[in-house]
């Protein structure tokens, strides 16, 4: 018998399939923001103490130092604790200041148009094509080494993806009609950029910074590793590889443990971003 009424319960939502790669990822993500958070309570010494008699300990020789010891006896795993929080809060740092800045200016660019959209798109076009590298090596040669300059110079990084990408989302939506129509309700432009057009935006943005993330995070590595990035006592995973550089020979463990966190995070990060893309953006069917 066939029933004509149609039935009142509405359809279960499927919830989006993630493939078990992606799954690890988010794991290794969870994992690592968390150490960061509990850095100060799972650190079993200070990152500064040394102990010259456990010097260039190998890992699991002695319990007290599972990861083993460097060249001036400190821990390994405390360093690497201490090292991921400052890294993430270097990328982390980085990576909004980066967004809201490019953002901002390719909202400006499609609000004013003319001279100003002209003006920004130079400004991208010459972001794009300066090694940034060197520029960060210039300024930190030259003004010193700070924790607060180093997050503000690598926020300049990558600054130019996100204007383009606001200032085109922008005038598309503004093409759609109903940012035309909130402003002559009366909104002004701040209140429809950001509470109608960067509502509609936010799933891109989103995307392109989980895939600018893991290129911060690897060009602070670059920095440190150089010896311009955060400078001792204060410890991070590129400085950390740039100590255990000496030892490679004699004493791999140093190098090892902060350059897998890199790899792994890094990875973990872009397989996050492209799975994110995928599912959130419009462009890609």
């Amino acid at each position: 018998m066939i029933d004509i009424y149609p039935s009142t319960e509405a359809p279960a939502r499927r919830l989006p399939q993630i493939p078990w790669f992606v799954m690890l990822a988010m794991g290794w993500i969870g994992f690592v923001l968390l150490v960061a958070l509990l850095a100060d309570v799972i650190t079993p010494f200070s990152y500064t103490a040394m102990d010259l008699k456990y010097r260039l300990v190998a890992p699991f020789q002695t319990f007290s130092h599972p990861l083993g010891t460097d060249e001036l006896g400190r821990d390994v795993l405390s360093r690497l604790i201490v090292s991921i929080r400052i890294s993430l809060l270097i990328a982390f740092g980085a990576t909004i200041i980066s967004a809201v800045l490019g953002t901002t200016l390719g909202f400006l660019a499609a609000h004013f148009r003319g001279f100003v959209e002209q003006a920004v798109l130079m400004l991208a076009d010459f972001q794009a094509a300066l090694p940034f590298l060197i520029l960060a090596l210039s300024v930190l040669a030259f003004f010193g080494n700070s924790l607060p300059l180093l997050i503000g110079l690598m926020g300049l990084y990558g600054w130019e993806r996100y204007a383009r990408i606001a200032r085109g989302l922008a005038i598309s939506a503004s093409a759609q009609g109903y940012a035309t129509a909130i402003t002559q309700l009366g909104a002004r432009p701040t209140r429809v950029y950001l509470r109608h057009i960067l509502p509609n935006i936010a799933s891109t943005l989103i995307v392109s910074m989980t895939l600018v993330f893991p290129e911060v995070i690897l060009l602070e590595s670059g920095l440190s590793f150089l010896g311009l990035g955060v400078q001792p006592p204060m410890t991070s995973l590129g400085n950390m590889v740039g100590y255990g550089r000496d030892y490679i020979t004699r004493a791999a463990w140093i190098m090892l443990a902060p350059s897998t966190v890199i790899v792994l995070t890094t990875l973990a990060v872009s397989l996050v971003g492209d799975w994110l893309r995928d599912k959130l953006d419009p462009t890609l069917g």
